[in-house]
């Protein structure tokens, strides 16, 4: 890619000095879509407390994105312990196990208010680092029927911050990753755009501002994030229906 695509403050986007117009946004899960990461830590602390293992919720919300694996394996590499000589497969399956018995499903009401319009304009993808039934019980539950594609992170052997389940989406959709914005709200999701060459606005829902500061564009909360979305440029409703049913 020629060119880092930049933002103007109306929401163009602009290649050096061509006007460009999106054709994808690809989001993330957990902190974007809904307001689920403390069920995530919570269920993890739990496990981790059980097997008597120390454990540090923040470091949850800093590698937020990543597949559960990974975030399992630092975990444990941060007390000290060999994730090779530690039943990793046994700790998931009772954090998933966790985490639906106190998950209450709770949606950003901005998120539900922009996204039927954002639908009409674009093709929309989710991209989570979360396991695939977790993932695609949860987009099902609150989003039927809104997104084209549903990424989790057992979908690709590399996740977040590696750029492959963004650059995946793209290939699948048929697109250029310059035609695709990423939202984020999580220091590997926002590298993981930089690394695909894909706009990255990202929104501080759990963790600071400076942590996510390398997106091309940060907002202050999901108000502005909708405003920003609703602001976008966008192809011709047609052409974007006939870049859907390539799809089917």
């Amino acid at each position: 890619m020629p060119f880092k695509p930049v933002c103007t403050a109306f929401g163009t986007i602009v290649f050096s000095k061509v006007l460009f117009v999106l054709k994808a946004l690809i989001f993330d899960m957990d902190g974007v879509l809904v307001d689920s990461m403390s069920y995530h830590t919570e269920a993890m602390k739990r496990i981790f407390d059980d097997l008597g293992i120390n454990m540090d919720k923040q470091d949850i919300y800093d590698l937020e994105g990543s597949p559960t694996v990974e975030i399992v394996g630092h975990l444990l590499e941060k007390e000290g312990i060999d994730p090779q000589n530690f039943d990793v497969d046994s700790l998931i399956r009772r954090y998933r196990a966790e985490f639906a018995k106190i998950l209450v499903l709770r949606s950003f009401r901005e998120m539900d208010e922009c996204l039927p319009i954002l639908r009409e304009r674009f093709l929309l993808s989710v991209v989570s680092g979360a396991d695939r039934n977790i993932v695609h019980d949860v987009i099902g539950r609150l989003f039927n029927g809104i997104f084209d594609i549903v990424l989790s992170g057992e979908d690709v052997e590399r996740g977040k911050p590696e750029p492959d389940p963004f650059l995946k989406v793209a290939e699948i959709l048929g697109i250029e990753s310059d035609e695709c914005l990423v939202v984020e709200n999580a220091p590997m999701g926002v590298e993981a755009a930089n690394r695909a060459g894909m706009f990255c606005v990202a929104v501080p829902t759990y963790v600071s501002k400076e942590s996510i500061a390398k997106a091309d564009k940060v907002v202050d909360d999901h108000r502005m994030l909708k405003e920003f979305l609703l602001g976008l440029d966008y192809p011709d409703k047609g052409y974007v229906e006939s870049l859907r049913l390539l799809q089917k």
